[in-house]
């Protein structure tokens, strides 16, 4: 079983509230927009990283994380993007791939929209965490937590870090 902390679109701003989740996981993932190598080093203090860079990262970010991670956790096949879309309006850039192979758990972020929806064509779930930072149109800052265990994704939570 693995507690996952997901998150996105940081743009460089870490709220301490953010410790207090990412403790209490056991990962913390994040789909890009970090900001600042001083985000991602502070989110590997506290629990092991997975992430990718997002289109406003820079060259630091950039070369120590990937455009896509896709692995393994537990039993489930995860995607992770910056740029990714959600089922009905996937990017160009992952179109063709996901509905050729597609994932068990495909996450985005980049529209700092949250949303969690299911793909009934490809039989995935789609999850995009909003936005944690300050900068964007979002009003409330949110992330998500949840349980991955075997193939099952459960205890799906929405935490609001407040208004940006």
């Amino acid at each position: 079983m693995k507690k996952i902390l997901l998150l996105s679109d940081t743009h460089g701003y870490f709220d301490e509230r953010i410790k207090k989740y990412a403790e209490a996981a056991d990962e913390i993932w994040h789909a890009g927009d970090i900001g600042t190598t001083a985000v991602s080093d502070s989110l590997k203090e506290i629990r092991p990283l997975k992430a990718v860079f997002g289109n406003i990262d820079g060259s630091e970010i950039r070369k120590e994380f990937p455009l896509n991670q896709r692995f393994m956790c537990e039993e489930v096949d995860v995607w992770i993007t910056h740029i990714g879309g959600y089922p009905g309006r996937y990017s160009p850039a992952v179109k063709e791939e996901i509905k050729k192979d597609p994932p068990k758990l495909f996450i985005s972020g980049h529209s700092h929209i949250l949303k969690v929806m299911n793909d009934k064509k490809l039989n995935l779930l789609h999850m995009n965490p909003g936005a944690a930072g300050k900068q964007g149109f979002h009003q409330v800052r949110t992330m998500l937590r949840f349980t991955i265990e075997g193939k099952d994704i459960k205890d799906l939570e929405v935490i609001e870090l407040g208004k940006k």
